[in-house]
This record gives structure tokens, C-alpha cells and sequence, in this order.
């Protein structure tokens, strides 16, 4: 309830310091704009203790795109005052309850990651490729476009495609399709900053394997290049053929447990787009 969201807020700035109360008030505002899925929770669980909100794990459910009622959840921003660690546990476990779920943990802290693991979590990605699309070769042509509610190039992607684009689009990140040989293919990128905020690039939040992302990339990399967007990141689990770049292996790992895991390369309707983690 938003009745709740001062204390949730304080509680949140307690185990997060580094995070300015206004980075939570206005993700609790993008959680509060998302549709409901299902009967599962608006924005996650809270530990109360004598009407004191003392521990938070804000959930973001969502379907996966592309397996018909599959649903995933990335459990985010973990905080339980030190006071009550002891029910730390406790908060983790009800909200993974929902044995039909896939979880995700995608930036587990140093101090969660033996939780993490303890829990069963297994990893959908080792480390991150960054990568300059621009050195890799267009190949045959290609037609990039921007997603707009209006964008006739839409209808060639199936219904859940053209609704994750536009979702993407409406917070912030770069959705764009791809026309190869009458086919579509999506992507969206959303902009961070890295090497202490010096180096601004572009994440990869969607693609439908590194194989599209690689066949794509020559066309994507012109296009970014004049939005001023050089260098790319992704997940994977290793180099990946068709992109020139370097693997960092052991960043920014990522886990799941559940039937239903993303593949190296989704990170659609997560943390990475609401928070801007």
C-alpha cells in the first residue's frame, strides 16, 4: 500500500546508504505504474515488527516473454535491519514460495551471495562481454527503427514482443527492431555509466539469443553510435562469435532458480530497467 511506502522507504535507506531517498520513491512510482500480474505482489514483502517496517524485498513479477504463462520474479533490494538478520531468511523464503515462479537474483550484494547460493540459485550467466557493435560486419542489409506506439514494424513481432518494446520504451530504455530479409528482430538497450560512472554504454536488456544479437550488431552499432553509444555490454557466459570485444568473467554474474530460466541476454521487466541498477 502506498500508505506504507514512507516506512518502506527509510527502511530501504538504512540497508542501501548509498541510495538517495528519492532513487526509491521513484521506483516504488514505477512499480505502481506496472499492470498487476496475476495475484502476485505490487512491489514485494515487508518485516514488521511492533508496527515498525524493520526488513523489505521488493519483487518484480512478470511474464516471460516468448513462453506463454511462464512467470518470472526478480527478487531486488534486500534490506533487513541488523537487529532482526535473524528473520532475514525468513522474508527470502515467503517471498519464493510460488513453486510455479522462476526467481532471479541478478545483483546479488558480496554478503547475500553464499544466501544466494545456499538457496539453490544456479547461474544463467558467468560475466559480461562488452563489446563495439560497430566493428562487427552488416552483412546483408539492415533496417533499424525506433519503437513508437505508431511503428508499423511492430506488427511483425509477435503480441508479447511489440507489448515488452513498448513498456521499455514508455521507461526510458532504447527499443528498437530490426528488419533483416522481411524478418523483425527486437532489442532494447537502456544507458549506464561504468568505470566509476567516467564511460557511458549501453546494456543489453533484451535480446532473443546472442545469434540475433551478433547478426544484428554491425546495423545496431551504426545506429547507436549516433545516439553518442559506443560500447555495449551483455551477459554471457563467455566470448561470443560475431562481437568484438573483450569477456570479463565473475561481473556481475547472475542467478535464477526455477522451471523457466532467461537465457544470457534478458533482462526485460527487471531491476536493470525500474531501478536503473
Amino acid at each position: 500500500m502506498q500508505s506504507d511506502w514512507p516506512a518502506v522507504i527509510d527502511c530501504l535507506g538504512r540497508g542501501f546508504p548509498e541510495r538517495s531517498r528519492q532513487h526509491w520513491e521513484e521506483a516504488l512510482a514505477r512499480m505502481a505504474r506496472r499492470r498487476p500480474v496475476g495475484d502476485f505482489p505490487q512491489y514485494g514483502y515487508a518485516l514488521d515488527s511492533l508496527g515498525r517496517i524493520v526488513g523489505v524485498m521488493l519483487t518484480l513479477y512478470f511474464p516471460a516473454v516468448g513462453q506463454d504463462s511462464a512467470v518470472r520474479c526478480n527478487l531486488s533490494s534486500w534490506a533487513v535491519d541488523e537487529d532482526f538478520r535473524a528473520y532475514a531468511l525468513k522474508l527470502v523464503m515467503t517471498a519464493m514460495r510460488r513453486k510455479e515462479v522462476t526467481y532471479l537474483s541478478i545483483t546479488p550484494a558480496p554478503v547475500t551471495l553464499k544466501v544466494t547460493e545456499a538457496l539453490r540459485f544456479k547461474r544463467f550467466a558467468d560475466g559480461q562481454l562488452a563489446f563495439l557493435p560497430m566493428l562487427s560486419p552488416v552483412g546483408a542489409p539492415v533496417r533499424v527503427v525506433e519503437v513508437r506506439p505508431d511503428a508499423t514494424e511492430l506488427a511483425l513481432l509477435p503480441e508479447d514482443e511489440r507489448q515488452m518494446l513498448l513498456d521499455h520504451a514508455v521507461l526510458g530504455c532504447r527499443a528498437l527492431i530490426c528488419i533483416r530479409d522481411g524478418a523483425a528482430s527486437p532489442f532494447i538497450f537502456k544507458t549506464r555509466r561504468v568505470l566509476k560512472g567516467l564511460v557511458p554504454c549501453s546494456q543489453v536488456i533484451y535480446c532473443r539469443s546472442h545469434a540475433e544479437l551478433s547478426r544484428n550488431a554491425g546495423a545496431l552499432g551504426r545506429h547507436l553510435l549516433g545516439k553518442g553509444q559506443l560500447i555495449c555490454l551483455v551477459d554471457s557466459n563467455g566470448p561470443v562469435a560475431g562481437l568484438v570485444g573483450r569477456y570479463f568473467a565473475e561481473i556481475g554474474p547472475k542467478y535464477f532458480k526455477g522451471p523457466n530460466p532467461p537465457s544470457p541476454g534478458d533482462l526485460a521487466f527487471t531491476e536493470f530497467v525500474f531501478f536503473g541498477s
